[in-house]
């Protein structure tokens, strides 16, 4: 450092000593009480002219001066004016500035600038059936699911979850009440209509008179009389009109054009199918260790697809098999083509099953189906009739063969998988006339080879008949018909041909009875079942 900067320092120095410990002056009352702005050392720039700089006083607004102070700018160079007031001293620079060039930007994959789509959105959700469920809570039973005593003789805890205990005698209430209760207003004030003589009308007709909404049903005059009683007693208006259901569906659908009804049909809706889940929900509540759960697949397969989309969703490791009659296989046959199919040709009984020629399979609902389901098993007729029987005998109740297809397919051998396990049946319905009922039992005990028909010759000697009777009163066995025919045969005769209806307790006497008549009369003849 040269003499004159030791100089230019030491005089700059005395000065910054002198200003720091300086006594300040004092504040007047009216000034602002600021202590950074108020030291008199931070008070730069020269005065401005009238006067001295006075500070901003009760609110006004006044200009304050720069924290820059002249002096320090000695330090740097040539001096020049900055707004008229404040000296600044410039700093010139020789030589040129380095330039920088900047980092190439980053390549990015081609995989990053493709949009990722969107998962589909779900057709039902948990949410739908759990919001369905507490709707319903007060105005649907919660169905018993009960202990059978069948569960010994097959190997597995069988339990029944029994559906057909509602008002109309079917599962489809749940779907029913809260499809109604998702209509507008303006809906709901003007009715709705069916034209179908099925579980889901009667469901209909039942709770939209309890909701105060008008319904009317469109039957045919096919339908029973006491079937138009029940329809009535549930509180539809019931109009009979043509011969065929198609008949009745055209003018149902007239009527609701014209008068602005809503034609109701089973479909798969997202309320109908959110209210069949519920089943679900209570099957996992009633029976939470359950490993195995068997549902009835007929109509439009609704319950199985809601049902097992509840399950999975509470415990995916729960099996979920699907039951549906051997002669109408739609389901199993969409899911070996990878599709839904629309009409499946069938050789099914109409008077059990109805109509499955107008039902069909949705494609939201073979979704459900393929994605949740684990397995599928068709059932013989046989194996139904067998079933109902069944519940007659041991479950003490009456059940039509859509509800009794989960037991069949238990009965019929078809589960051996689930030996050991706890298992649950769904009985989904229960509306079978009477005399149908009837029928259905009778063959059922033929099925079970508990009543046995043959025929024998007997020869014209007085007491061979005595004798027959005889063999079958020491047998134990019930006689429940006889017929006597003496020119019945034309190659013998001097013989007559005797018919018989036997009903036996099980098939273990049923067999000791027919070894003793075939060891007997050696041209016994068993007649087909």
């Amino acid at each position: 450092m040269n003499f004159a900067a030791q100089l230019f320092y030491s005089s700059y120095l005395s000065e910054r000593l002198e200003r720091l410990f300086a006594p300040r002056p004092a504040i007047k009352d009216s000034e602002e009480n600021d202590p950074f702005w108020a030291r008199e050392e931070l008070r730069l720039g020269p005065s401005l002219p009238g006067g001295s700089y006075k500070p901003v006083c009760n609110g006004a607004v006044g200009r304050r001066p720069t924290l820059i102070e002249p002096e320090r700018l000695k330090d740097f160079g040539e001096e020049e004016l900055l707004n008229g007031d404040v000296k600044y001293h410039q700093i010139s620079m020789a030589g040129t500035h380095e330039i920088k060039l900047m980092d190439p930007p980053k390549t990015r994959r081609v995989s990053e600038f493709r949009i990722i789509p969107k998962p589909p959105a779900q057709f039902l959700r948990f949410e739908d059936i759990s919001a369905a469920a507490f709707t319903m809570q007060s105005a649907i039973q919660k169905t018993p699911c009960t202990y059978s005593r069948l569960s010994k003789q097959y190997g597995m805890e069988i339990f029944l979850k029994k559906e057909h205990l509602h008002y109309t005698g079917s599962v489809k209430e749940r779907g029913v009440l809260y499809l109604l209760t998702s209509l507008t207003q303006e809906q709901q004030r003007k009715g709705v209509i069916v034209a179908t003589d099925c579980n889901f009308s009667m469901a209909v007709a039942h709770h939209a008179a309890e909701l105060k909404i008008p319904v009317f049903a469109i039957m045919p005059s096919s339908c029973s009389s006491p079937r138009l009683r029940t329809y009535r007693d549930y509180g539809a208006m019931v109009i009979s009109y043509g011969g065929t259901s198609h008949d009745s569906q055209n003018h149902a659908r007239h009527l609701a054009k014209e008068n602005g009804y809503l034609y109701l049909e089973e479909d798969e809706s997202a309320a109908y199918l959110a209210g069949l889940g519920t089943v679900g929900m209570e099957i996992f509540d009633q029976i939470p260790k359950v490993d195995a759960v068997v549902i009835p697949a007929a109509g439009q397969y609704g319950l199985l697809a809601s049902t097992a989309a509840a399950l999975k969703y509470l415990n995916s490791q729960i099996l979920v098999i699907g039951v549906e009659p051997e002669g109408f296989p739609l389901l199993l046959q969409s899911l070996n083509t990878d599709g839904p199919i629309k009409n499946l040709h069938s050789n099914h009984n109409k008077k059990l099953y109805g109509d499955f020629n107008e039902r069909s399979l949705g494609a939201n609902t073979f979704r459900l189906s393929k994605k949740l389901i684990n397995k599928v098993i068709p059932v013989s007729e046989e194996d139904c009739l067998v079933a109902m029987l069944r519940f007659q005998e041991v479950e003490h109740s009456t059940v039509d063969t859509v509800g009794a297809m989960g037991l069949a397919a238990i009965l019929a051998g078809q589960l051996p998988e689930l030996r050991g396990k706890k298992v649950v049946v769904v009985v989904s319905s229960a509306n079978m006339e009477p005399d149908l009922v009837r029928q259905c039992v009778d063959r059922a005990l033929v099925l079970d080879d508990r009543v046995s028909k043959f025929s024998v010759q007997l020869g014209e000697w007085p007491g061979d008949m005595a004798k027959l009777l005889d063999v079958l009163s020491r047998e134990d066995v019930r006689l429940l018909d006889v017929c006597h025919r003496r020119h019945g045969d034309k190659s013998d005769v001097f013989k007559a041909k005797v018919e018989c209806v036997v009903e036996t307790r099980d098939k273990t006497q049923s067999t000791q009875l027919r070894k003793t008549l075939n060891e007997r009369y050696p041209s016994i003849c068993w007649l087909d079942r």
